[in-house]
Formats: C-alpha cells, sequence, structure tokens
C-alpha cells in the first residue's frame, strides 16, 4: 500500500524571463513584466510530494528529517535569496520560469531518493500561479 507524504518549504530569489535569441520587443510582448532588465523576485513556496510503501520496520515511506535536509542541501541553499538568472549554474543558459524551475528541483533531489519512490514537485510562484512536475 503506496501512500504520500509532504515537505513544504519557501524560498526567496529573483529572475527575469529572457529569450537571448528574441527581440527586446519580442521578450517584452511574450514575457511582460517577467522580462524586466533589472529582475523581479517571487517568495516561492515548495512542496516535495514522496509516494512509497511505509518501511515495515520504521512505518515510514521517508526519513522526514532526511527528506528536510536533502531539500535544503540540494534545493534552499543553492536558489533561496538568490537571483537565478546570474547565481546559478542550473539557470545561467535555462529560461527561470517556474515550469524550469519545478523540473530543476525535481532533478536534483530524484538522484539522492530511492528509486522505489516517486517524487512530485509542486512549485508556487504566486498565491494562484503554480506548477506540478511530473504532471
Amino acid at each position: 500500500k503506496k501512500v504520500a507524504v509532504y515537505r513544504k518549504e519557501h524560498f526567496n530569489a529573483a529572475h527575469r524571463l529572457n529569450n537571448p535569441a528574441w527581440t527586446a520587443e519580442e521578450n517584452q510582448r511574450v514575457f511582460g513584466l517577467c522580462n524586466n532588465p533589472n529582475y523581479h523576485g517571487h517568495n516561492y513556496d515548495l512542496i516535495v510530494k514522496v509516494v512509497g510503501e511505509p518501511n515495515p520496520e520504521t512505518g515510514y515511506v521517508i526519513d522526514m528529517k532526511e527528506l528536510s535536509s536533502l531539500i535544503k542541501e540540494l534545493v534552499l541553499d543553492k536558489f533561496d535569496h538568490k537571483n537565478l538568472n546570474l547565481d546559478t549554474k542550473e539557470f545561467a543558459h535555462l529560461n527561470p520560469s517556474a515550469e524550469n524551475i519545478a523540473i530543476v528541483i525535481y532533478d536534483l533531489l530524484k538522484d539522492k531518493l530511492d528509486p522505489s519512490l516517486d517524487l512530485q514537485i509542486r512549485l508556487y510562484e504566486t498565491e494562484r500561479n503554480f506548477v506540478e512536475y511530473p504532471a
């Protein structure tokens, strides 16, 4: 029997949505305020969902202290209070849209989890706008 467990975290980061292959006008038309040359920030809420069968000895799907530590090390320490475009290797050549941020977070965490566990990332960019990966 599979059970889903969730860990909620929060980080703040600045970014700019911009496609260097496009003109300034095209970037402004597509990305609007998110294309501000001086960047803009979000207070991201991150929900990490892990699904698996509880361990018969511990009753845990995953030790939540371990999950919390992984998220801190692999996500928060990298992205919190950073300019995603300028301060991170993950977004040096990848537009830091909410969709791409969720995929990157998934990839960072997935490799560190037991392969028997399923992972889903939900990232709130605003109170009303959020993405999930995988969908």
